[in-house]
């Protein structure tokens, strides 16, 4: 084996990124040549190194703001040739970065540059209605700040984030309103601003995005309070929406608070006689950590008929 081909796949080792064979037959030539094992040590330091620098992370607004750009993105781009690639050949992909570091650092310098470079813009396509307020179409908003409704209105005052603090009014009607709470039900580090956003979509869960936001809440938000809010607005369309009764059940089976799995257990109710719930049912009454869960399960079973 030659120095030339040991210096050249070092790193590959050090990444551990080497097949089995190459690797054994590399460690053996360290063993023996003085020159490649201290060229192999001074790449194992220089990683150590590199290991602990802290990295940066970026901020919670630049995220939300990156995402929802990148939301934006795919919902609007036409599906040419190379998204087809994209999307059907991802194994050419895969095995191009790993066995290329040098690729995959490429790509993840170019993807956080992306990244910070992005920004959410929402597009407004009728006149302010109540005050003459800069509006989100003139500005890349980067989080919500608060949301309060006037105390016997419908309407809503929303205080959002781009490089300083703006706020518009309007009804909950509004188009523009509507995207300003959909955007702070996703992505909003504040919890208490996205309780205040999803309770607020709750009035409206028969327009579709809403809906998509309700099931976006209670699938992924790290808030309980907010799940439950989610629930309270989806709790209606059980019964004639699949993808609602799946998520439901979903939350039944997997979210980790009792508040939450105890509201889409009653949420159910309607639909016990539905097979996949009666699946559902019969796992939980057999094996359920929680007796409460377990005992409710048993009941509702009971009260099917039984199956031919």
């Amino acid at each position: 084996m030659k120095c030339e081909w040991v210096r050249e796949n070092i790193t590959l080792h050090v990444y551990g990124e080497l097949a089995d064979d190459a690797r054994h037959e590399l460690e053996q030539h360290v063993a023996r040549c003085a020159d490649c094992a201290a060229e192999l040590k001074a790449e194992q330091e220089f990683h150590a190194l590199l290991s602990q620098e802290r990295e940066m992370e970026p901020t919670p607004n630049l995220l939300a703001a990156s995402r929802m750009r990148l939301q934006e993105a795919l919902e609007t781009a036409e599906q040419g040739r190379f998204w087809h690639r994209l999307a059907f050949d991802p194994t050419n992909w895969l095995r191009q970065v790993r066995f290329s570091p040098a690729l995959a650092s490429a790509i993840l310098i170019l993807g956080f540059a992306g990244g910070v470079g992005t920004s959410y813009r929402v597009f407004v396509h009728q006149p302010p209605t109540t005050v003459a307020t800069p509006t989100p179409a003139e500005a890349s908003i980067t989080g919500i700040q608060s949301i309060t409704q006037q105390p016997g209105t419908n309407q809503i005052d929303i205080k959002y984030d781009t490089v300083s603090t703006l706020e518009t009014q309007g009804s909950l009607n509004d188009q523009r309103i509507q995207q300003l709470l959909l955007f702070a039900a996703r992505n909003n580090y504040n919890s208490g601003v996205r309780m205040d956003s999803v309770d607020l979509l709750t009035q409206k869960p028969d327009v579709s995005q809403v809906r998509d936001a309700l099931i976006y809440a209670l699938r992924y938000d790290t808030n309980p309070g907010v799940r439950l809010k989610a629930l309270d607005g989806l709790g209606s369309f059980v019964k004639d929406d699949v993808r609602v009764r799946d998520v439901v059940l979903e939350a039944l089976v997997n979210d980790a608070n009792p508040g939450v799995r105890t509201e889409a257990l009653r949420l159910i109710e309607p639909v016990k006689a539905d097979g996949s719930v009666r699946g559902v049912l019969m796992t939980l009454a057999a094996k359920d950590q929680s007796q409460y869960i377990k005992s409710q399960a048993r009941t509702m079973l009971a009260q099917l008929p039984e199956i031919d």
